[in-house]
């Protein structure tokens, strides 16, 4: 090959010396190398003009030079890494290595890695089993739509978001409502939607009558005030059970629940039509005691949680506590259409002994504030939570 040419394109602003290739740079700023790959396995490199290239006027008068093949090791290179890696970990591997950890094994290593071991043998054989079985793909047929966990796990992690923000005063009234429904869902639809594998019928209802029986409660501060938080008051009216009770009292709630899911017949062998009329009853009772006893208490209450006055009206005549009475009633009207009687039952006896404490300390902060005006009330109105009962 000869001396290097200089090329001269007459007006062309761009003059080509094409130097000796040392070292080709493939960087993205390297405009000037357009790089193709011919079929003789040649590096290609096309010299232009940038002022050319870009005004199109001489089209016609690019230059090429070829160039040596670039040599390529990279499936060498790999396969050389992979294999140094590999021979490595069995370099690295002794018998007297073995030996030695054998001997600083304890019983409380051994205990963790059999129980490592056991659950993930058996969370390996729950999959399997599931995804065999035809009652698991039975989700991901139509009633699937009836019955989406997915949804019901993720309100439940939103509420409990929600309902750590709500301790902290920071909830919106958005979050609030998820709290509410997220518990709902899994009182009244998450238990039957487990032991049938689809919803119809009584949870469907009961999930909204949850919602308007509570909203009635909640939404006497939201015609007050605008929002749902409480206005400041003195803290003695802040009547609260032991945070153990309180959590007794749900974790029974929500068993109850359960139980009665469980313990009911099949959603679709529950009779409808005029068998039901009478737990339709119930409900208006349970919906109507709640709201009277509210209204009744909001007028004579100062902040919605001060009392004014003794109420002796409405439900009052004949109970002293309603709306703890209208939430036990709630719950056994819904135990009762799913014709759940023990666990109607069980959760009548976990609804009196939390509502018999939190009287307790009730009606002693009213004697306390009122004297002998509550105490004739008492003696006048014998009964805490059901007419000539108890």
């Amino acid at each position: 090959m000869g001396s290097p040419v200089v090329v001269s394109l007459n007006a062309n602003p761009c003059r080509l010396f094409p130097p000796t290739i040392n070292r080709i740079s493939l960087r993205h700023f390297n405009k000037h190398l357009v790089g193709q790959l011919s079929t003789d396995n040649t590096f290609k490199t096309t010299l232009q003009c940038p002022l050319l290239s870009a005004t199109n006027l001489y089209p016609s008068r690019n230059r090429t030079h070829f160039v040596q093949p670039i040599k390529s090791s990279y499936s060498d290179t790999t396969s050389s890494i992979l294999g140094n890696s590999a021979l490595s970990n069995f370099e690295n591997f002794s018998l007297d290595g073995l030996k030695k950890a054998i001997s600083e094994l304890n019983p409380i290593r051994v205990c963790k890695w059999v129980v490592l071991g056991y659950l993930a043998v058996a969370s390996v054989k729950w999959g399997v089993s599931n995804l065999l079985s035809p009652f698991f793909w039975m989700y991901f047929s139509w009633t699937w739509l009836f019955w989406p966990w997915y949804i019901a796990i993720g309100l439940a992690i939103y509420g409990i978001y929600s309902f750590i923000k709500h301790i902290k005063g920071e909830s919106s009234v958005l979050e609030q409502l998820a709290i509410v429904t997220s518990s709902f869902t899994w009182l009244t639809l998450v238990p039957p939607g487990f032991t049938n594998g689809f919803l119809e019928g009584w949870p469907f209802v009961f999930f909204l009558v949850y919602h308007y029986f509570f909203f009635l409660n909640t939404s006497i501060r939201k015609r007050l005030y605008g929002d749902f938080y409480p206005r400041e008051h003195d803290p003695k009216w802040d009547i609260q059970t032991p945070v153990n009770h309180r959590v007794l009292f749900c974790v029974g709630v929500m068993v109850a629940h359960w139980f009665a899911a469980f313990e009911g017949p099949q959603l679709h062998l529950i009779p409808g039509g005029w068998s039901n009329l009478g737990i339709w009853g119930l409900i208006m009772l349970t919906v109507f005691l709640q709201y009277d006893s509210s209204l009744y208490l909001a007028k004579y209450s100062e902040k919605v949680v001060v009392p004014t006055a003794v109420v002796q009206f409405g439900a009052y005549r004949w109970i002293r506590h309603p709306i703890y009475a209208s939430t036990g009633l709630l719950f056994l009207s819904y135990f009762i259409a799913l014709r759940a009687p023990l666990s109607s039952l069980f959760v009548v006896a976990v609804c009196l002994m939390y509502y018999e404490q939190k009287a307790k300390l009730e009606e002693g902060l009213m004697v306390e504030a009122f004297g002998d005006e509550y105490t004739e009330y008492m003696n006048k109105v014998r009964y805490k939570f059901i007419p000539f009962v108890y």
